[in-house]
């Protein structure tokens, strides 16, 4: 009988300059360093417990639902509140800094549930590099860059690959804005990048993927998860390391679930593994605790 070394757990980051304030009826209110923002949030389906008044008193900058979109809109600001400003993030001998701004999406720019995985990830290149050797890190949807920037500060030799510019360019700034330097920077599809390097024979010792639900690529590649992420894992299966390596995988779509996470990394990396999964949360105030993504990882 084989051992199954599978953990499911719920993480909750501790990030000094975030905060859930209050979640409910769809929305979230919440702290990023000295600003308040309300927005839109599809799994917040209980009530809220602070009063529509303290809402308005407490937001900064509120997201008004273009009537066309579930995802498009426009912030409504308070006097004051600018458009572009940073968080900072510490653990460890990890120092990042990284800047916010409103997006017509509802994004901010940081996801701060993934502090939970940048410690993760810092960690374990910490413990390859006491070992003596440089770990070699692939941050695929890499977004604004959490993850490449807490490789790059343990040491790690880290590629980044978006495929949105305006995006690549942002994760530079917040590399510039948290003192490091050295990152690989890559505008191109995501599944095209992992295909050919699987073609060059190319190794990590980490990968981090954190997909869409759908999304384009650089020459407009059409990207839809449920299609398409298992060529990507079975791709990313042959380019991770096969001992002491690590993998980090979010999922943000509605419906799927870390079980069903796991369940696709054992098809394509094999079992057993010192295995977590589970989800990615935050407290309110009040006591309520707001699922924000799912996610797998493991260092084998």
């Amino acid at each position: 009988m084989i051992k199954d070394n599978s953990m499911f757990e719920a993480l909750i980051p501790r990030f000094p300059d975030y905060e859930l304030i209050d979640s409910g009826d769809f929305e979230k209110l919440e702290r990023f360093g000295r600003y308040v923002v309300r927005r839109p949030e599809p799994q917040a389906i209980w009530r809220r417990s602070l009063t529509e008044e303290e809402w308005r008193r407490l937001a900064d900058a509120s997201f008004l639902r273009d009537g066309r979109s579930e995802e498009r809109g426009e912030w409504r600001l308070r006097s004051g509140m600018p458009s572009r400003w940073t968080v900072d993030y510490a653990y460890e001998g990890m120092r990042l800094r990284m800047r916010l701004g409103l997006t017509s999406f509802k994004h901010v720019g940081l996801f701060p549930e993934q502090a939970a995985n940048w410690n993760f990830i810092y960690d374990n290149c910490v413990r390859m590099r006491a070992e003596e050797r440089t770990p070699k890190v692939l941050n695929l949807f890499a977004y604004t860059g959490g993850a490449t920037l807490a490789a790059r500060a343990a040491g790690a030799d880290t590629t980044h690959v978006d495929s949105v510019k305006q995006v690549v360019t942002w994760a530079r700034e917040n590399m510039e804005q948290s003192g490091l330097e050295g990152v690989r920077w890559i505008v191109e599809d995501a599944l095209k990048f992992v295909q050919r390097e699987v073609r060059r024979g190319n190794r990590y010792n980490g990968i981090i993927l954190d997909p869409p639900a759908y999304g384009r690529g650089a020459n407009g590649e059409k990207w839809i998860l449920e299609d398409n992420i298992g060529e990507m894992l079975e791709c990313c299966a042959r380019l991770l390391e096969p001992r002491g390596a690590f993998l980090v995988l979010n999922l943000y779509s509605m419906g799927l679930s870390a079980t069903l996470a796991s369940t696709a990394v054992r098809q394509a990396f094999g079992t057993p593994f010192e295995e977590q999964f589970g989800e990615l949360c935050f407290d309110d105030r009040a006591g309520k605790r707001l699922p924000l993504g799912t996610y797998c990882r493991f260092v084998r």
